[in-house]
């Protein structure tokens, strides 16, 4: 059997983070949904998902196949319902189709092939906005922690640190020291060769992926996830980083979600709640306009390859899109265009080819060539934002 994960509507609801990846490819709780679908089904997953982004993320045709929403996280019922599928089938939940058992035949021509609609009526974890990937994240870590943890042995914590609690999983190559540990509220996953150094407090629920590493006296609050290979110091309260950026000294960011390969400038912070306690609202790409999020926490949501300098102030509810380099005095503004450079005095677009050649930097200082599939993604996405469109 071929899985196929899907991008629904929400894709456009999640720009700009979805402008570099399909939706599959968001961290929530300690993995990526792909990983949460290929870890629930025991397969390798492909995907169907914007045309510029299919020879990143191809999709496998096959005789049969089996589409499941990438929105949708799973559970072990639903699992059990899609692997019991057969031909024609749609599972939905409500109004959401969870996954659809499709022909060759009949995906290439469109055909409904007398489809039978059986329905999921268990628990739905379904990302549909921005903030619900922070919302969502309590949820999801203490799931994947289960998931993950489940018949092994942690690595044992050395004796210099101060633990509360038990329900901490440590992976091999961990190195952590006169660090304050409190699982009492939520688990704290820590991935194989991470560091967390001295005098560092986290409070669970708490998930650290592969490589990464908490500087000096770092204050960590629930439910944060720190995704692979990330420097972070200062304070964090609910935040989700996808991997391979850096906010490594102190300032303060909650309620936030950070793509990859960004850069958090010292002592930069991002509000998370408006002193008039009203509820936050995002500006959305897909509408054109702000949208509510239905919390009244909500930072600063900051979309690949983005950069700020320091001492940079993001208001409540900031969305900064793909490839910007904010900096400048005063609050920035709520909604910063992809390929913007500059601060809330003024923005100009940020040349293309300089871009990529800073983002091959950035990279080349992780060891890791960007290819030229990366590069085209991220001049098709330069022409997405900027053709016919003020930089705000």
């Amino acid at each position: 059997m071929n899985y196929i994960l899907f991008d629904d509507a929400t894709r456009e609801a999640l720009k700009p983070l979805t402008y570099t990846r399909p939706v599959c490819e968001v961290r929530l709780g300690i993995t990526t949904i792909r990983e949460k679908w290929e870890r629930a089904l025991n397969v390798k997953t492909s995907t169907l998902t914007d045309d510029y982004l299919s020879e990143k993320y191809p999709m496998m045709m096959s005789e049969a196949m089996l589409l499941i929403n990438s929105s949708v996280c799973p559970r072990k019922d639903m699992t059990e319902m899609i692997m019991n599928m057969k031909p024609g089938q749609t599972l939905i939940s409500g109004e959401v189709v969870v996954a659809m058992y499709k022909t060759k035949e009949g995906f290439l021509s469109d055909e409904e092939e007398n489809s039978e609609k059986i329905e999921y009526k268990g628990e739905l974890i379904k990302v549909n906005n921005l903030a619900d990937i922070f919302l969502l994240n309590d949820k999801e870590l203490r799931h994947d922690f289960d998931e993950l943890t489940k018949e092994r042995k942690s690595q044992k914590l050395s004796d210099t640190n101060r633990v509360i609690g038990d329900n901490i999983f440590v992976e091999e190559g961990a190195k952590v020291e006169c660090a304050t540990i409190n699982a009492a509220e939520g688990p704290v996953y820590i991935g194989k060769d991470c560091e967390i150094m001295e005098n560092s407090v986290i409070r669970g629920p708490f998930a650290m992926c592969e490589h990464s590493k908490l500087k000096l006296s770092a204050k960590i609050y629930g439910a944060t996830t720190i995704g692979p290979y990330c420097k972070v110091g200062g304070e964090l309260e609910n935040v989700v980083m996808f991997g391979y950026s850096n906010k490594a000294h102190d300032g303060f960011f909650g309620n936030s979600v950070i793509g990859e390969w960004c850069n958090i400038g010292a002592d930069s912070n991002a509000s998370n709640l408006k002193n008039t306690y009203e509820e936050v609202r995002l500006w959305s790409i897909d509408k054109n306009t702000f949208t509510p999020t239905g919390t009244i926490f909500c930072g600063t949501i900051m979309a690949d390859y983005s950069k700020c300098g320091i001492n940079t102030m993001f208001n409540t509810g900031t969305v900064v899109g793909v490839n910007c380099n904010t900096f400048g005095s005063g609050y920035q503004r709520n909604y910063i265009n992809s390929f913007s450079w500059g601060g809330n005095t003024g923005v100009k677009v940020y040349d293309i080819e300089k871009a990529i050649e800073v983002a091959e930097i950035v990279q080349k200082r992780r060891g890791i060539d960007m290819s030229d599939v990366d590069k085209n993604i991220l001049r098709h996405i330069y022409k997405l934002s900027t053709k016919g469109k003020r930089i705000r």
